[in-house]
């Protein structure tokens, strides 16, 4: 009985060590060296697989995220650690994958330099395309389900090549201004150049760690690249993405911000952008008959942040929107000076605008990102001349000037099968068309002769699918994993009225 006792008098002595032993936290650093820092960087900033940083990851939900670490990402080389690691184990490393870091990190000139390949050597004896299709006619789809991308032919229809891309690329590829190539963004910054006459992947490289978008000049010289992390915009070599400028995101009163967004501004020879975190507008021209302006850094003052913009079809006027707004200003490029402002709650998604003309008069629409209605604005006086009340929120307008018709999406909420067809002459919605339903079906864009609307069911098991533009019937369905977006050398190379630049 003696024996007995000291033997429990020891063990309850050595519990609260145990207990205490038993609940520590892991070592999420440790755990991180070991499993993961091979593949995403010893400092999170990406390797083979994506940066692990909070910006990166802000489309990916903690609870997803766990899972992703636990199973595995099918068709990557992301492996299952659920068979190594506990409950416990993998929620330390989630927390600690959506930490910021410290300090911000270094990607320059050198680290950029560092990380460009050249895979295949350009062949440029080769001056037509390899294949029989209409090379202006070709669609590029983005399908994020298991990162590939795929070129269509735009007449029939037919996949001429499937390639692996880099992981989580962003909508709006851009092309050069024959079409031969066009260039691809991941947010991690990796900027891939494809030639879609021999379809290969020509040149890589990465030009920051959190990237936005990219744009490429009015002679398809040089990409410039918006990034997030580092706060900067880097200039390449469109021929072999070497770094042509790095220009710091600096605003006038010293603010390091994150860029907002760059476009081609194609009329004026140049970029412009705006910053995420300082009420600044940017113009970097790329003349080269500028020699003396050439990359150089014009500023506007905004009245506010402005993180979501607009351009008429001559980049004289700017229409810019965020949520520090609460609707949005016009600004003339030339003067600097905002000559307007809208009331246009729900936050508009200006990105995503288009133009027509109505009644002889210029207008774009826009979708809300924040309440179910379309907004159509006469640029001529700047002001909304019709509002649509839509069944949800939407994200993408498309359109062409061989069709009568703009289409949009419901993009949020439970209505998101539903496709919506606007008359461009009576500013009506005359459709209504469920594809598919339940399914989320969003981003449409047309063949270069606007006769089909391609249409994306934005699920893993999804598809394109091919329909008639004036019957709105589906000619063919093509199978494809989360295809997030489709893109038409010839609509983007012309900038059409129907689709965003």
């Amino acid at each position: 009985m003696k024996g007995l006792f000291a033997s429990l008098l020891a063990v309850s002595l050595l519990a609260p060590a145990a207990l205490a032993q038993g609940t520590a936290r892991p070592d999420a650093a440790a755990l991180y060296a070991k499993y993961c820092a091979e593949c995403h960087g010893k400092g999170r900033l990406g390797g083979v697989g994506p940066a692990l940083l909070p910006g990166n990851l802000r489309r990916l939900h903690k609870k997803r995220a766990a899972k992703v670490i636990a199973r595995g990402r099918v068709s990557t080389q992301m492996p299952a650690f659920g068979d190594k690691l506990g409950e416990a184990e993998i929620s330390a490393l989630v927390d600690y994958i959506y930490t910021p870091l410290p300090r911000m990190p270094v990607w320059g000139k050198k680290e950029i330099e560092a990380s460009r390949h050249i895979p295949v050597d350009v062949d440029y004896s080769v001056t037509k395309p390899q294949f029989g299709a209409d090379p202006l006619n070709l669609f590029v789809v983005v399908e994020s389900g298991d990162h590939h991308v795929s070129i269509l032919d735009g007449d029939t229809f037919r996949t001429l090549a499937r390639f692996r891309s880099r992981y989580a690329l962003h909508g709006g590829p851009k092309f050069t201004p024959d079409g031969r190539y066009v260039f691809f963004q991941s947010r991690d910054g990796w900027i891939t150049k494809y030639d879609l006459y021999t379809l290969d992947v020509v040149a890589e490289a990465r030009a920051g760690i959190n990237t936005r978008n990219i744009a490429i000049s009015a002679d398809g010289a040089v990409i410039a690249v918006a990034n997030y992390l580092p706060h900067n915009l880097v200039l390449l070599s469109a021929d072999d993405l070497s770094v042509v400028k790095i220009i710091p995101a600096i605003s006038a009163d010293g603010t390091s911000s994150r860029v907002a967004a760059v476009y081609q501004a194609r009329p004026r020879h140049s970029f412009v952008a705006t910053l995420k975190d300082a009420p600044e507008f940017w113009e970097i021209s790329t003349d080269p008959k500028r020699k003396e302006a050439l990359y150089e850094v014009r500023r506007l003052k905004l009245p506010a942040i402005v993180d979501d913009f607009f351009f008429d079809q001559s980049y004289r006027h700017m229409l810019g929107a965020s949520r520090d707004l609460k609707g949005a200003i016009v600004l003339d490029v030339d003067t600097g000076t905002v000559i307007r402002r809208l009331d246009l709650p729900g936050l508009p998604h200006l990105g995503s605008g288009i133009t027509w003309t109505w009644q002889g008069r210029p207008v774009m629409a826009t979708p809300h990102l924040g309440e179910g209605r379309i907004s159509i604005i006469a640029m001529d006086t700047w002001e909304v001349v019709k509002t649509l009340k839509t069944p949800g929120p939407g994200f993408f307008l498309r359109s062409h000037e061989n069709t009568p018709y703009a289409w949009a999406d419901v993009f949020f909420g439970p209505n998101k099968d539903k496709m919506l067809v606007i008359d461009k002459r009576s500013l009506e919605i005359v459709k209504v068309l469920n594809y598919a339903p339940g399914k989320t079906v969003a981003h449409v864009e047309f063949d270069r002769h606007g006769k089909h609307a391609l249409i994306s069911v934005w699920e893993q098991d999804g598809a394109v699918l091919v329909v008639d533009a004036n019957t709105f019937e589906i000619v063919k369905r093509l199978p494809m994993k989360k295809p997030v977006g489709k893109y038409n050398v010839f609509n983007k190379i012309t900038f059409s009225s129907g689709t965003s630049h």
